[in-house]
């Protein structure tokens, strides 16, 4: 079982185009799992994901990510929990922890780094490890992230 997974990548776009296209709705349903998000990015602050259409049984609209914002520096750093609510044995996980750290190393390309911490919850970690069938996981978003953000088109439609 792993307990922590990161992944780092670079992206051609500047630290502020990468923290919006995390936290706003409008750009969150254009790459990954084309998931609506709903952050308060303060401190305390609510993080929702909803499903964009069917997959783990879900339907569109339904609740299938929640969590607590922990840190927020934008456009730098973004600590939060992670609970992940798309079928009974990830619900019945503890929430785990991501954590985005989001670097400018020159003008217009940014460093970015996941960390997400996942002690106790297996199913999640397979998840977003992309370990468990039909997840593509953290790879397959950061993947989606950058093209988008570096062509205007997600890897697919």
């Amino acid at each position: 079982m792993v307990d922590e997974l990161a992944y780092h990548i670079f992206i051609q776009a500047t630290a502020q185009d990468v923290w919006d296209a995390l936290t706003e709705p409008g750009w969150t349903r254009k790459y990954g799992y084309r998931t609506l998000v709903k952050y308060d990015t303060r401190p305390d602050g609510v993080y929702l994901a909803y499903a964009s259409g069917r997959r783990y049984g879900q339907r569109a609209g339904d609740l299938v990510i929640s969590g607590e914002v922990l840190e927020a520096e934008p456009p730098k750093r973004l600590v939060q929990t992670w609970h992940p609510m798309f079928d009974a044995t990830a619900a019945a996980e503890p929430s785990t922890r991501l954590t985005w750290e989001i670097h400018e190393e020159q003008t217009g390309l940014t460093a970015v780094t996941v960390r997400h911490e996942c002690p106790g919850a297996p199913q999640t970690a397979a998840l977003a490890s992309a370990e468990a069938a039909g997840s593509g996981g953290w790879s397959w978003v950061l993947s989606d992230l950058k093209t988008l953000l570096e062509t205007g088109r997600p890897l697919t439609a």
